[in-house]
């Protein structure tokens, strides 16, 4: 707009009224095709409306595209953890056939991981002293998924409810030896755990406002909870 004729003006040119204009002598040297040219500052401001509209309703449809992405994303991230838990109770259903042990299998997703548990039965075997057995068992599972996926597996296995229940052990012994270090200044370093059991006492500190920190090596990676400040 700001290389045509008459930009600028208050109102509209016509041909009647150019001589008037100052610097004029009745033989304008603006041609019919330039006078035509000539905008109306209110068809003007009809345009840049328009245009901002335009740019308005980009702006939404890129919104609207990115919510969609951000949703299909969401559903493929459930697909992928839907068919990890699938890959996972087929591939325990078909260990319990091989021991004959009976039990059923639920499958669930939790935030960011499939769950696959057992229950039904009395399955210590699959348990084994602390969990020992639980966890080499849902380290073979995990192997399972990735070469049936090609993609490394973070599904959690559960057997006969022996999580839930150290869950709930773990989350009080964080809080216990949380309050002791806080009443006696000294840090404190428990046990070996798995990773499963350091996260649940990580929390459990983390909520009662002291710092913990895991340290060593595998299978001897002990937490240590420390004292404010």
């Amino acid at each position: 707009m700001g290389d045509d004729p008459g930009e600028g003006f208050g109102t509209v040119v016509g041909r009647e009224n150019v001589s008037a204009v100052s610097g004029f002598d009745g033989r304008p040297d603006l041609e019919d095709n330039e006078l035509d040219s000539v905008v109306d500052p209110e068809d003007a401001l009809d345009d840049e409306l328009a245009d901002d509209a335009d740019s308005e309703e980009d702006d939404d449809a890129d919104d609207e595209d990115d919510s969609e992405d951000d949703e299909a994303d969401a559903e493929d991230d459930m697909s992928s953890l839907e068919e990890e838990g699938e890959i996972a109770a087929d591939y325990i259903e078909g260990l319990l056939d091989i021991a004959d042990l009976d039990g059923d299998i639920d499958m669930d997703v939790e935030g960011d991981r499939a769950v696959v548990s057992v229950v039904g039965a009395t399955l210590d075997e699959l348990v084994g002293d602390d969990g020992e057995v639980l966890e080499a068992l849902q380290e073979l599972t995990r192997l399972a998924v990735h070469r049936r996926t090609g993609l490394r597996a973070r599904l959690m296995l559960d057997v006969g409810g022996f999580r839930a229940r150290r869950r709930s052990e773990l989350a009080e012994l964080g809080r216990s030896i949380a309050a002791e270090v806080e009443r006696t200044g000294e840090p404190k370093t428990l046990r070996a755990m798995t990773p499963f059991e350091r996260k649940i006492v990580h929390d459990a500190v983390a909520e009662a406002g002291l710092r913990s920190e895991s340290e060593g090596e595998e299978p001897n990676r002990r937490v240590v909870v420390f004292p404010v400040g």
